[in-house]
């Protein structure tokens, strides 16, 4: 296909169906599952079968934004455009896999389950706050923003006061409408903010992951500002991603009551973790894709990818692959979905999912068994999907219940 002549790029947008890629993907990825398309008006690849997200862990593909004419899924500002950079993530291995290290011991396995009664204990009590408050009422701001930063915040050594602040400078930075001065400030203001409690933190370390970091600045083995900007990194997509899930997770499961049941009523922790690997590969909100450039030219599909090629896997795509996953637009909970690519994949794979993972089990399992006449308060239609945030998800959750239907129990 001429690189003249090429199709735009599919931004998601609601069709009949809020939870579907766009019909484009699914139409490219039976013809022309390694096609040319535009990005923002540039030449890109896009790769949007299963089998073809194993290049992500192909050393001629790069991550480092910092790279001559790279593309990203927000070309009005790449992290380099400011003194804070975007972590670890935006580099190529070895340094990738250095800084990676210095921030991985929190989110091991067995340190994340360590953290799970604490995680229980902030999910009763909010589902406490919710169920005494009014009815109807918002699930993203009542429920689902405030567990994960709880969270992060803890992890983090971030004081949770300081939540609004840096959600609300998250959702400037991740919303590809806005302009790249309003992004750069964001990103600016998040960096500033963490590199002064690492500074903090230098002088009066605490046990948190920013201390962590204060340790690496002290031995020199980071500068402040690389630290702050692996703080920042871990801080945004700690808490953004996670209360997206939580909240779109609910919202498709209240709109396929048979699901929505089978989950109310088991206890059984491999079926709740079975569900939560479902929602993440039905729901994929990483909807804007993974980005690299070509560094090395490859053949890949018949087709030679050269050297300074922009890449997009379209992951929400993949994870639809009838090669792979069976009837792939349903959603089924029983469904054995352990190999979906929702956090991606190969060396730059989601660091926090163990977290992540861990969370969702807890809500999921907990929200549904304590409010289970939990439904919506308003019509789908009216549901404000976040179309254009790098972060797929809804702003708001208006949700009712039967005020003498639900568990005052906590779970145990």
């Amino acid at each position: 296909m001429s690189t003249d002549d090429v199709p735009e790029y599919p931004m998601p947008r609601a069709a009949e169906c809020p939870f579907d890629p766009p019909p484009l993907l699914k139409q490219l990825q039976e013809e022309a599952p390694l096609t040319r398309i535009s990005v923002f008006g540039r030449p890109a690849w896009m790769i949007t079968r299963y089998a073809g997200q194993r290049l992500l862990a192909d050393p001629r593909l790069s991550s480092d934004v910092s790279r001559p004419n790279f593309q990203s899924s927000s070309p009005q500002l790449l992290p380099q455009d400011d003194r804070f950079g975007g972590g670890f993530i935006t580099l190529d291995d070895p340094e990738h896999a250095r800084m990676r290290r210095m921030v991985t011991a929190p989110f091991t396995v067995k340190r994340v389950e360590a953290l799970r009664p604490k995680v229980q204990r902030i999910v009763d009590r909010l589902i406490d706050d919710l169920l005494a408050g009014p009815n109807p009422a918002d699930l993203m701001s009542a429920l689902a923003l405030p567990i994960p930063s709880l969270v992060i915040c803890e992890l983090l050594g971030v004081p949770y006061e300081d939540h609004d602040f840096f959600q609300q400078n998250s959702l400037s930075l991740l919303d590809t409408t806005a302009g790249p001065a309003d992004q750069l400030k964001a990103h600016s203001n998040l960096g500033s903010f963490l590199d002064e409690l690492i500074g903090q933190k230098i002088t009066n370390p605490g046990e948190d992951l920013l201390t962590d970091l204060a340790e690496q600045v002290r031995a020199g083995n980071l500068s402040r500002s690389e630290a702050a900007g692996n703080g920042l990194l871990m801080l945004v997509a700690g808490h953004e991603t996670t209360a997206n899930m939580i909240a779109l997770g609910t919202l498709a499961l209240l709109e396929h009551p048979d699901q929505f049941e089978l989950l109310k009523k088991t206890d059984d922790p491999a079926v709740v973790g079975g569900a939560v690997e479902e929602l993440l590969r039905y729901l994929n909100i990483a909807h804007m894709g993974r980005w690299r450039q070509v560094v090395e030219d490859l053949e890949f599909e018949g087709h030679t990818l050269k050297a300074g090629d922009n890449v997009v896997f379209a992951n929400n795509i993949a994870n639809r692959d009838p090669e792979v996953f069976a009837d792939p637009d349903s959603l089924d909970l029983t469904r054995d979905a352990r190999g979906h690519v929702a956090f991606g994949f190969g060396p730059h794979a989601c660091l926090g999912q163990p977290l992540a993972r861990m969370e969702l089990k807890v809500v999921y399992r907990t929200l549904y068994h304590r409010i289970p006449t939990l439904r919506l308060a308003v019509p789908l239609a009216e549901i404000p999907f976040k179309h254009d945030a790098t972060v797929y998800g809804v702003a708001s959750l208006p949700v009712t219940w039967q005020p003498h239907h639900h568990n005052e129990s906590r779970s145990s």
